[in-house]
């Protein structure tokens, strides 16, 4: 207890420059599911309260409601934080890895999971900046395990790739078995 000092520390609130941005689409994607909920969900007659499939994601979303739209006022009321937009731009930045998998499981139906997933590897590792011979061979050989472990051991169904469609006979099956 000795390091709290006063109640008002225990409880003090650091911002991030984004808090702002964060706190309006919060409150708008709040808003906007609550308008949905009419379409999404039922009312039954004769039903108790609690029962009913619309009262308790109802509940759910005018909560996020009212706490988005008091994180939204908290947020205007406190000091301005500069790099706002610099803060915006790493969140949106996270996006470019979904564009990743994206190609990624695009990928897989034609090119086979054992290619794609080789090439996927070494892709993120060079735009990662791990660019060694060693890094990039170590992720060629990791995605070439977990390929092996998916098909051969665990036995997942994965789509072959109609690369596989040109490969000789017995090279063919043995490719769509185990890679």
């Amino acid at each position: 207890m000795s390091r709290v000092k006063t109640l008002q520390s225990l409880f003090k609130r650091y911002r991030r420059p984004g808090d702002i941005v964060f706190a309006w689409v919060a409150l708008l994607v709040s808003l906007y599911l609550l308008s949905q909920i009419m379409d999404q969900t039922s009312w039954r007659n004769g039903d108790k309260l609690f029962a009913q499939p619309r009262f308790w994601p109802a509940v759910s979303l005018v909560g996020m409601v009212c706490f988005a739209a008091l994180h939204l006022l908290g947020s205007a009321l406190s000091e301005r934080i500069h790099g706002r937009w610099q803060e915006v731009g790493l969140w949106l930045a996270a996006f470019e890895f979904a564009g990743w998998f994206i190609a990624y499981a695009v990928a897989v139906p034609y090119a086979g999971y054992l290619p794609s997933t080789i090439i996927c590897a070494i892709l993120l590792c060079w735009r990662m900046d791990y660019r060694s011979r060693k890094v990039l061979g170590a992720a060629a050989l990791a995605a070439l395990i977990i390929v092996v472990l998916f098909k051969s051991f665990l036995q997942v169904k994965l789509p072959s790739g109609l690369v596989y469609e040109v490969l000789p006979d017995g090279l063919r099956q043995f490719m769509l078995t185990y890679f």
